[in-house]
């Protein structure tokens, strides 16, 4: 299994890390490493996280207030979205 990013997702993984990283040194890496282990978790078990809606998947990070939002195209996982659980829901909709 593969995984890639929508151009908007990486984009909001990367602005994630930096602000953490800029609110204490080396919380963006956490965050980065939270975020790397739940991509493994996906890929080994796409199946494993709630539907929002066929296709689409929300893995939850344990530590910080995101989920990753995902679908399983063959033997590939699309990231469609990095998002703040608390911040416009709903607002990667036009991304599937």
């Amino acid at each position: 299994m593969t995984c890639a990013f929508h151009p908007e997702a990486q984009a909001e993984l990367d602005a994630a890390i930096e602000y953490y990283e800029g609110c204490k040194s080396g919380l963006g890496l956490d965050f980065a490493a939270e975020v790397l282990a739940a991509l493994r978790t996906i890929m080994d078990h796409p199946k494993a996280w709630p539907v929002l809606g066929d296709p689409l998947r929300r893995c939850l990070l344990r530590r910080f207030p995101y989920g990753v939002i995902y679908s399983e195209q063959g033997s590939q996982v699309l990231i469609l979205a990095v998002m703040h659980l608390y911040r416009e829901p709903g607002y990667w909709r036009d991304r599937t």
